[in-house]
């Protein structure tokens, strides 16, 4: 145990991977959460008898949790058991349902069946974009700090694969005719709150990455992950305090020397990481002397991501259905763009069912299921007031579930009904303008453009989670929190470029 003192303020997936990292590597660490329960957005939650997901319903490339497990000295799979999801995902189309696979010679095979003539384009998507993903994982796994770090050998050999001056519905009509098939390649722009007509073709290889590594989910849901982070800090000696809520990082001569909390008392700390959301961090964590970069003033002209609007829904019935979900708009186009550039309600949404008993018998109890139920919708830039728009939009999207799906229920049926709405991502969870993944990820805020790893504007101050790079989605927010973490330990003079 070495003598220097870290604070984590937040418990979601970046804080505690940082955190648990860190204490393993023998630095004393507490980790400062405001709700009762550690995982953030990636966290459970219970009504009654139903079990529900907080956010993330599933997990890609789990390699890299087991690494992070493995750096700080525990196998993952001790702690956590992962189902593997097959299908992924059903896709429905208004007149047709398309099943990927966990297994690209099977995907292969559905292609040929329901689009014949594409699974060419599906071989050559899944070489060129196994080469693309390659030469970018390394620039997603590295710290950027410096403009001249674009013209080291690795981002040189990298920047081709960006696809500047692309979409990624530009990218994937490289490889796919059918539009539907586009749609299925390039849906993924949603995990990042964008649209596919203007998300930067590099993105690709979101959709290549579930084709490769398969998709997966937690037995016990994502707050079994949480926990084991949780334990394992507290097994290094580190804290875990909950119903903490930190008011402010202390500063002094612009670096930080510790938090305050909302009830009065104050701790100093030779670092302090931040995984609060990063607009909220930057409008409510920091004095505004403090900032230069990164400022009030200056967020409110980036670009944000849309929001979801949920439905947590206990009904007591079962489903004969998959675990994942996917409702296409009859106009896709016209329903992302009302979600992102007209910032208004759609008529006909696109949606996604959550169906998790299907792999995980312990959600739910004989005769009972637990549906989550997400549709995209404007953040809070819309200005939509959503105490008088929230029951209807609930009984709209509810009506559209029972024209459109296998999930078709009474009002006597349902024992729970949740809803939760961008105001309250805003208010509960403290997103800014309620955009559920974070700054936008147009190239323009990427990388060494994106609120650095390293907080530019306060010294031993650090940031992880999906505000900073590599960006949004679990994997890449398991990854800042390797980058932040190693970064410290270089701080300290110590390398940990293995991991």
């Amino acid at each position: 145990m070495n003598n220097k003192r870290i604070a984590v303020v937040g418990a979601g997936p970046g804080g505690l991977a940082a955190a648990m990292m860190l204490s393993s590597w023998g630095y004393h660490v507490d980790v400062f959460e405001k709700h009762g329960v550690v995982g953030g957005r990636a966290s459970n939650f219970s009504i009654d008898d139903y079990r529900f997901e907080r956010g993330p319903t599933f997990l890609s490339m789990p390699f890299i949790l087991e690494e992070l497990f493995a750096s700080s000295g525990r196998v993952f799979s001790d702690y956590v058991q992962l189902e593997r999801v097959d299908p992924m995902y059903d896709l429905i189309f208004p007149n047709l349902t398309f099943q990927p696979s966990s297994d690209p010679t099977l995907t292969r095979k559905r292609i040929a069946e329901a689009f014949p003539g594409e699974e060419i384009g599906y071989d050559r998507f899944m070489k060129e974009t196994g080469k693309k993903w390659e030469r970018l994982l390394p620039v997603l796994q590295t710290e950027h700090r410096q403009l001249r770090d674009y013209v080291s050998k690795r981002a040189i050999k990298a920047l081709p694969n960006l696809s500047i001056g692309r979409s990624l519905y530009d990218e994937l009509s490289r490889f796919f005719k059918d539009e539907r098939l586009k749609l299925s390649f390039t849906f993924q722009s949603k995990y990042l709150g964008m649209s596919p007509w203007k998300c930067p073709g590099a993105f690709s290889i979101l959709s290549y990455m579930e084709h490769r590594y398969g998709v997966y989910y937690p037995i016990g849901g994502f707050q079994s992950i949480a926990n084991a982070m949780k334990t394992i800090i507290e097994e290094n000696g580190g804290n875990v305090f909950t119903h903490t809520e930190v008011s402010k990082v202390m500063t002094k001569n612009k670096k930080a020397i510790g938090i305050s909390l909302s009830s009065g008392e104050a701790f100093h700390y030779d670092q302090v990481i931040v995984n609060a959301d990063f607009g909220h961090a930057i409008t409510e964590l920091f004095e505004e002397e403090d900032l230069n970069r990164w400022t009030p003033r200056k967020l409110k002209n980036k670009q944000l991501s849309c929001s979801s609007f949920m439905l947590y829904l206990g009904v007591k019935k079962t489903f004969n259905a998959n675990h994942h979900n996917i409702y296409f708009a009859n106009d896709y186009k016209k329903n992302v763009e009302e979600i992102s550039e007209k910032l208004v309600l759609s008529k006909d949404p696109s949606f996604y069912v959550h169906h998790p008993s299907v792999s995980d018998s312990s959600v739910d109890k004989n005769g009972q299921s637990s549906l989550y139920v997400l549709a995209p919708v404007p953040n809070n830039r819309s200005q939509i007031d959503w105490s008088k728009e929230k029951n209807a939009y609930s009984n709209h999207l509810i009506e559209k579930m029972q024209q459109k799906t296998n999930f078709t229920f009474s009002e006597s049926d349902i024992d729970v009904l949740s809803i939760y709405t961008p105001k309250d991502w805003e208010q509960e969870m403290n997103v800014y303008e309620g955009a559920t993944f974070n700054l936008g990820h147009q190239l323009s805020q990427m990388m060494y453009f994106r609120p650095h790893n390293r907080f530019q504007d306060v010294d031993n101050c650090w940031l992880v989670g999906g505000g900073t790079h590599p960006g949004s989605g679990l994997p890449t927010i398991y990854e800042s929190a390797r980058i932040t973490a190693k970064a410290i330990e270089k701080t300290y003079g110590r390398l940990r470029d293995s991991i």
